[in-house]
This record gives structure tokens, C-alpha cells and sequence, in this order.
């Protein structure tokens, strides 16, 4: 077993004060991969971080997949005696009963009578008033490692609140299913959003600790700061899944959100996200949303299915109650970021003169770039668009490396 430890480490950058704290876990050097377990989890290292919480106001992040076991987060603090002031609900909603997109409101939780302050839509910076009384703010959320998935937008925001209002920012880390993969274009400076925030590739191959010690360390906290005050100075604490390599395989044992509700779905997720932008289904509305493609007028392949409102899922999926047909997934072996599947579907289209980029500005923002989109229609090959990106991923990886927590 090889000890890996970076202990209460303070970093210089830009002449602002960052404080990092990381905490020693054991790192196995056993070269087969092995399963994550609940066991591994940040969470579940209560002694890095049970410490920092004694006598404090806490503010949680968190959702469905915040739990140690089959016990919440929340309950698990609670019943520890630990003071839990404030929930703060991120898209798809504490519970994460919330469909893509709908609203989340705040509210007070039934079962605890704990506030939820909602940081979803319009409000996705909790405000002074509500930063002022807390001590702490814990992040505790899956992720599944690509870039417009929006709980590390929330991360941002939360982590940019923290830093105005001097409350420390504790990350309990959780492995990434997608850690393997670091591909696609870099996000432009001109197309950030709420579904891509940081200039890190399409699929970025970290998890959501690693890129919390990024975010802080590049500099990156400033983006969206209204504050003449802000500064960079946080006192982040990041507590790493314990006895985890990046070669580990880890399925999730609860769904991070309503329509990625299996492995085969998070997989295809980064690949067949960016069909969001176009006329083109990829099953949201049915039993397996991320794991088909189809369309009524268009088609590739034979499978069919009828897109219906699912409460909870999805209220209004596109192509609604039209039966359409393309491809079945389920079973494909697709990781990381594919583009192949996209680019036939638009072929497809432009053989038969039909509009594909339906809309246009959020492919942009999906893509981080509007290079890929005028790529296609230039009518450039698969393999010159994909190479269009190789050398700003070499550039990435070197400047990731520093904040790297796993081998």
C-alpha cells in the first residue's frame, strides 16, 4: 500500500491567499481495477472531516445521491448531533424529483424542518443574508464528468458565495463513472453558461473534488463576480474517496438524475447530449431516456418509440406522443465522448435538406465553442473535427495535473 497525503498545503496565486486542505488517505497499488463501494466515498471518511464541524452552522449541497450507505447525508449529520442550518437544492431538487430544467423552488424540508434554499434558475447564488449565517458549507453531490452537467456550476457559484461571506468550503469527494475519458473541445470564453462554466473539455475525466481545487487554484472563482471586494481567499477542504485509482470502476447505486437513471445512459450521456440542440430525440419521455435516438421524418436504423410526458422526468419531451425511429442503444458500447453517432444523424439531415442544428446558440453552449457546429456544416470530416481538439486536451492534462487526487 502506498501512502499518498498533501496535508493543509497554502498556495500563492495571483498574490490572493488560497487555503487547501487535503486530507491523507491510503492509495492502493494494486494493479487490477476493483469496485468503488459505499464504504470509499468521501462521505463516509467521517474522521478527515467530523472535526471541522463541531460547533458550526452548516449549509449542505446536496440531493438524492448524498448518502453513505442507504443513510442521507443529512440524517447521518443529524443523528451525529451536528448543527444542519440550511439545504441547498441544485437542479432537479433536493429529493431530485425535478425534470431537466424545471424550477426548484425553496421551501422547508417535510421530514427534517430544515430550510431549502433553492439554487437553481433565477437564483443560483445563495445571497449574503443566507451565507452570513453559516459556518460551513459542505458539497456532497454525484457527478458523472462532463462539463454541462450542472451540479459544477452550482459547485461554482456556491464555492464563489463561500469566498464572499469567509465560510469555509468542505468537498466530499465521490468517483467519477466517466474519469477515463478527457475529450472534446475546450470551452471558449464567449460561450460560458450555466451548462459550461470553465475552459475544461467536453468530457474532462476528474471528479467534482478535483475540480474544486481547479477551480480555486486557476483563478476561475472571479468569473461571474459582481462584488468590487471579491477576492480569491477560500479555505477549502476536499476529503478524497478513499482507496481509489482512475482505472476503478464505479457504478452508481442511485440514479444522479431523473432521465440518467442507469450506467448505459450516464456512458452515452456526453456523447448523445449535444442531439438537445437539434429536432432529434434521445428518449427523453421514455423508459430508457440517453440510450435511443430517433426522429418522425428522419431516420436511421428501425427501432421506434412514442415520447410521453413522465412526472417527475419530464413534462414536455420533444417529439411528444409522435412515434418515431433510429437507433437503440441499450446495449451499445459507446464511452466517453463519440461524435460518430451525432455526425450520421446530421448527414442524415443534410442528405434530405432538412434543418439539424435547430438551435444553434445552445449547441454552442453544449459544445463550448461554435467551432463544431460550423465544422459540420462546413462539411468537414469526422476526423479533422476530432483532431481539431487533440492539442488543446495535451495542453489541459498538463494543467489539470497539479490537482489530480487519484492515480
Amino acid at each position: 500500500m502506498n501512502q499518498q497525503c498533501v496535508a493543509s498545503k497554502i498556495i500563492t496565486l495571483k498574490s490572493a491567499l488560497l487555503v487547501i486542505t487535503l486530507w491523507c488517505l491510503t492509495q492502493s497499488t494494486d494493479v487490477i481495477a476493483k469496485a468503488i463501494d459505499a464504504s470509499q466515498v468521501g462521505a463516509a471518511q467521517t474522521a478527515a472531516y467530523f472535526p471541522q464541524l463541531k460547533g458550526k452552522r452548516i449549509g449542505v449541497v446536496v440531493n438524492q445521491t448524498s448518502t453513505i450507505g442507504q443513510v442521507h447525508i443529512v440524517d447521518f449529520l443529524r443523528k451525529h448531533n451536528f448543527n444542519v442550518t440550511t439545504i441547498f437544492a441544485p437542479e432537479h431538487g433536493f429529493r431530485g424529483n425535478h425534470g431537466a430544467g424545471e424550477i426548484v423552488k425553496s421551501s422547508v424540508d417535510p421530514v427534517t424542518g430544515i430550510k431549502i434554499v433553492s439554487i437553481y434558475g433565477k437564483n443560483k447564488k445563495p445571497t449574503d443574508e443566507i451565507m452570513s449565517q453559516l459556518d460551513v458549507v459542505i458539497f456532497d453531490i454525484q457527478d458523472v464528468g462532463v462539463r454541462f452537467y450542472t451540479y459544477i456550476s452550482s459547485m461554482h457559484y456556491m464555492m464563489q458565495a463561500a469566498s464572499e461571506n469567509t465560510v469555509e468550503f468542505l468537498v466530499l469527494d465521490r468517483p467519477n463513472p466517466n474519469i477515463a475519458y478527457v475529450d472534446g473541445p475546450i470551452l471558449e470564453e464567449a460561450f460560458r453558461s450555466f451548462v459550461g462554466m470553465h475552459p475544461i473539455p467536453l468530457s474532462h475525466g476528474m471528479t467534482v473534488g478535483e475540480l474544486a481545487l481547479m477551480i480555486l487554484g486557476e483563478g476561475w472563482l472571479s468569473i461571474h463576480s459582481t462584488r468590487p471586494d471579491f477576492n480569491y481567499a477560500l479555505e477549502l477542504t476536499v476529503v478524497p474517496v478513499n482507496d481509489y485509482e482512475r482505472k476503478d470502476s464505479y457504478t452508481l447505486p442511485i440514479a444522479p438524475s431523473p432521465n440518467l437513471p442507469n450506467a448505459q445512459a450516464i456512458a452515452l450521456y456526453p456523447s448523445l447530449c449535444l442531439f438537445e440542440a437539434t429536432p432529434v430525440s434521445i428518449g427523453r419521455g421514455t423508459p430508457f431516456p440517453f440510450q435511443v435516438v430517433g426522429h418522425d421524418n428522419v431516420n436511421i436504423g428501425h427501432f421506434q418509440f412514442t415520447p410521453i410526458p413522465i412526472s417527475g422526468v419530464t413534462n414536455n419531451p420533444k417529439l411528444q406522443g409522435v412515434k418515431v425511429t433510429g437507433q437503440d442503444l441499450r446495449t451499445a458500447s459507446i464511452h466517453g465522448f463519440d461524435l460518430n453517432v451525432f455526425y450520421q444523424w446530421f448527414q442524415a439531415f443534410k442528405q434530405q435538406d432538412t434543418t439539424f442544428f435547430e438551435r444553434a446558440s445552445f449547441m454552442d453552449k453544449l459544445s463550448g465553442t461554435d467551432k463544431l457546429r460550423k465544422a459540420m456544416l462546413a462539411g468537414q470530416s469526422l476526423q479533422t473535427i476530432q483532431y481539431s481538439w487533440q492539442a488543446d486536451l495535451v495542453s489541459f492534462k498538463q494543467q489539470r495535473a497539479p490537482y489530480l487526487l487519484y492515480k
